[in-house]
């Protein structure tokens, strides 16, 4: 599906990008062989834990349009996030939010910012960007 070696690393950078973000209920990672199980189940075809782990790096970059289907389904996610890449940055985007609430700080905040005013909104705005800038100065 991939031609370019930098294809093969943008590929391998969204299969792990669904390895990080989506977890299992218990917030623990799935491994490559749940993953790999789950997708033979689905295709009938054969997938290995290694044939995905070497997907993940980069090392094999020609999946099946079958198998990229059936990782997203296994993770959740509309298939064109592998295939149109302006729908799989958005998609990425809201992992990545998705990704930032299971953070119990960070949902608390933002369910209590649900009732702010917009000034309110963007007062606390200006100080999560003050923070990062200063935390982001001290390497943190």
């Amino acid at each position: 599906m991939v031609d370019s070696a930098s294809g093969a690393s943008v590929l391998a950078g969204k299969i792990d990008t669904l390895f990080r973000i989506v977890r299992r209920p218990n917030r623990e990672p799935y491994s490559n062989e749940e993953v790999a199980r789950a997708c033979r189940e689905a295709t009938g075809e054969t997938f290995s834990a290694t044939y995905l782990w070497q997907l993940r790096t980069g090392r094999r970059d020609n999946p099946t349009k079958r198998h990229l289907e059936a990782l997203a389904q296994f993770f959740q996610v509309p298939p064109a996030y592998f295939f149109d890449d302006e729908q799989g940055a958005v998609i990425a985007e809201e992992l990545e939010l998705l990704g930032a609430l299971r953070d119990s700080g960070v949902r608390d905040v933002a369910l209590r910012a649900v009732t702010l005013s917009p000034d309110g909104l963007a007062t606390i705005s200006d100080m999560i960007e003050a923070i990062a800038r200063r935390e982001a100065g001290r390497g943190q």
